[in-house]
């Protein structure tokens, strides 16, 4: 723990082995599925039967690849626009909670902060049941006192996105806030000293300090939109986001085309991560 300290070199090795362990544990799924998104086979598994592109290009069967699926490739873009409104959402829904709940002392605050970060505690399954069972007993008695027909509260892509705003936004919320508490408010003050309104002096002073982490809450959010399931399972309708399209292939019948929608996942979620780290070094 201290580099000062003389470490044996039995523990260092003992050590270094760990880590590579450790690594490798989490390293080795993902090379696995990687890996077999090209295996010649008509089964994700050994033995291995030759390098393909098929299960990426393919356009006739048996090898009908990922960019010939039109039920995956909608699925997808399904995934798109639901993680881009649940990532837009929050970050504005997460900017403002953090200015209100760091700024701002009133009665309640910190019941309204509990009550923020209920959602993480609760099993995904039970949040996406929960907010069914309300949305559809408010539908009902819609529809019996005016006869209108809710569509946005019935099961489908409008619900799915209030479902996972209702926990992503409390991440969102976390990670600008961790931000906008180390904010110098001197800077506001000054600028309100030279004539700046309160909205100029946040607009121009703080919101750029704050852009790194309102990037980094949009890239999270949009990663934790784009593989949620348990809460989706529930809320989906008839246009089903990528995840709720590979267990249904899944319970079909797993081909390496699902490795292969992986590894673009995979790939998809390091140039993003890559992206968020090359903003925040700017």
């Amino acid at each position: 723990m201290i580099p000062s300290i003389p470490q044996p070199s039995g523990f260092r090795l003992i050590y270094t082995a760990y880590v590579a362990a450790f690594f490798l544990w989490l390293a080795l799924p993902l090379i696995t599925v990687s890996v077999f998104a090209f295996n010649d086979s008509q089964f994700p598994s050994l033995p291995w039967e030759g390098f393909t592109w098929g299960w990426f290009f393919g356009d006739a069967r048996p090898q009908i690849g990922l960019f010939h699926e039109r039920r995956i490739l909608s699925s997808i873009w399904t995934s798109v626009i639901v993680a881009l409104c649940v990532s837009a959402l929050s970050v504005v829904v997460g900017t403002t909670n953090a200015f209100l709940f760091n700024r701002y002392s009133f009665r309640g605050r910190g019941l309204l902060y509990v009550l923020m970060l209920l959602p993480l505690v609760v099993p995904g399954i039970v949040l996406g049941i929960s907010i069914l069972v309300f949305s559809s007993r408010v539908a009902g008695l819609v529809q019996d006192m005016s006869g209108l027909y809710v569509e946005a509260l019935r099961p489908g892509l409008p619900l799915v996105i209030a479902g996972q705003f209702s926990f992503i936004t409390t991440i969102a919320t976390l990670v600008i806030s961790a931000r906008l508490i180390k904010f110098d408010r001197s800077l506001e003050e000054a600028a309100l000293n030279l004539g700046a309104t309160p909205l100029t002096a946040v607009r121009t002073i703080t919101i750029p300090y704050l852009a790194p982490a309102l990037v980094g809450a949009f890239v999270v959010a949009f990663l934790m939109s784009f593989e949620n399931f348990n809460t989706t399972l529930m809320l989906v309708g008839s246009d089903a986001p990528l995840t709720i399209t590979m267990f249904d292939r899944l319970k079909e019948g797993s081909t390496p085309v699902l490795n292969a929608v992986s590894l673009l996942l995979m790939v998809g979620s390091g140039v993003l991560a890559l992206v968020m780290i090359t903003f925040q070094k700017r």
